[in-house]
């Protein structure tokens, strides 16, 4: 699962990461959420697009807003089969940059830890999502997205099933190509990052506030113990 993530790289380290020549001006987050506008790279023929996507997808098809709250997430497995994911799969796939994510792990007595998810060696990488245009019935349109999901590696598997697919740079021309990857390709593209790549740490309470957002959130702090 990916709920909460934070990108707070750069401009430069973004046009290098992605090869791109020009980029919009970004201001660093540190507790992006649900519902909120996500940076998303995509690829048409005219080069790489970017954007900002409502995070929370909501179908071509659907008739209002609600299904975005609970499809900020896609399984992989499923995505190109389920009808809400299917199409934004097969034709509207993009890359959604992070610095790293958060996940809260049971403590016991109905408390639960911050825990702050980054890349030993890379600052930066980029989260596989798919994202979908909507039109409301007075012809507003409204781009929203998800970030697919994979099994859990065994670092974070104690703390949750599923963690976000995360590619690597050779992998973003695969994955964002529409004309020339085949969906059996795709998939194999969508698999859980290794462990060994990854390091956990607790961080403060602090983040827990959807309105907190500053490098305070990813600060480093001791691991709460529980008396039970």
């Amino acid at each position: 699962m990916c709920a909460r993530f934070f990108l707070f790289s750069p401009d430069a380290e973004i046009m290098k990461l992605f090869h791109m020549v020009n980029f919009p001006r970004i201001a660093p987050r540190y507790n992006i959420a649900p519902s909120q506008p996500v940076l998303a790279i995509s690829h048409d023929h005219h080069g790489f697009n970017v954007s900002h996507f409502q995070w929370g997808l909501i179908p071509g098809w659907s008739k209002n807003l609600a299904p975005g709250h609970a499809m900020i997430n896609a399984r992989s497995e499923t995505a190109s089969i389920k009808p809400a994911f299917k199409n934004a799969f097969r034709y509207r796939r993009c890359l959604i940059p992070a610095n790293g994510f958060y996940e809260w792990k049971s403590t016991g007595n109905r408390s639960r830890q911050a825990m702050c998810i980054r890349l030993k060696d890379e600052p930066l990488f980029a989260m596989a999502g798919i994202w979908e245009q909507w039109q409301s019935p007075d012809g507003t349109e409204l781009e929203t997205c998800s970030v697919l999901t994979t099994a859990a590696n065994t670092l974070l598997e104690t703390i949750h099933p599923r963690m976000p697919v995360i590619l690597r740079p050779n992998q973003f021309g695969r994955w964002l190509s529409s004309e020339t990857t085949p969906t059996p390709q795709l998939e194999r593209l969508l698999q859980t990052f290794p462990a060994e790549e990854m390091q956990i740490f607790p961080v403060s309470s602090y983040v827990n506030k959807v309105t907190h957002d500053s490098p305070e959130c990813i600060v480093p702090t001791q691991e709460q113990k529980t008396l039970f």
